[in-house]
């Protein structure tokens, strides 16, 4: 369901996939090549959110925010994975957010940043790019490899493909 809130309509880029089950509502924008899959909701009533080019939000996210507070902003060529919460946070550019993970109010995913699955971010946290970071509050746990840095890029690249055939196969 795409719908408006109030006076504010969601800004969705044609290229964008958006499966059918998914809710986005309100202050939303959703860039170039970017994907929001099934059973997502992007609530945008209270605040902004934004997600940039060819990033993905897989099955099951919440996005949300507080009222004025902070907007939730997603950057370029992230992956989102299944059963994400993002609350008023910043994901920077080449991100990867494992499933099940939790990030909230004003927390900040540096640029190239691995956070594992079932992380919790708390409130008002950096984590710093190029690094892995795990756990419940999540904590660094070592420099990301080269081999690592790569799959931050091709995860978001692959979901371009898989989007784009989603939207073939009608």
């Amino acid at each position: 369901m795409i719908k408006p809130y109030l006076h504010w309509n969601p800004d969705i880029d044609a290229s964008a996939f958006i499966a059918e089950s998914a809710d986005v509502i309100g202050r939303v924008k959703v860039g170039i090549d970017s994907s929001i899959w099934y059973q997502s909701v992007l609530r945008g009533d209270v605040h902004d959110i934004v997600i940039g080019d060819r990033s993905n939000i897989q099955d099951h996210c919440m996005l949300h925010t507080s009222s004025n507070i902070a907007p939730c902003v997603v950057g370029n060529d992230v992956t989102v994975g299944h059963r994400v919460t993002l609350h008023s946070c910043e994901i920077q550019d080449f991100c990867l957010v494992g499933m099940g993970s939790i990030i909230m109010d004003q927390a900040i995913l540096e640029e190239g940043c691995f956070l594992a699955a079932g992380s919790l971010v708390t409130e008002r946290k950096v984590l710093r790019g190029g690094y892995l970071y795990a756990g419940s509050p999540a904590k660094e746990r070592r420099e990301l490899t080269e081999k690592e840095k790569a799959f931050l890029k091709k995860s978001a690249s692959h979901y371009v493909e898989v989007a784009s055939n989603h939207k073939r196969s009608g």
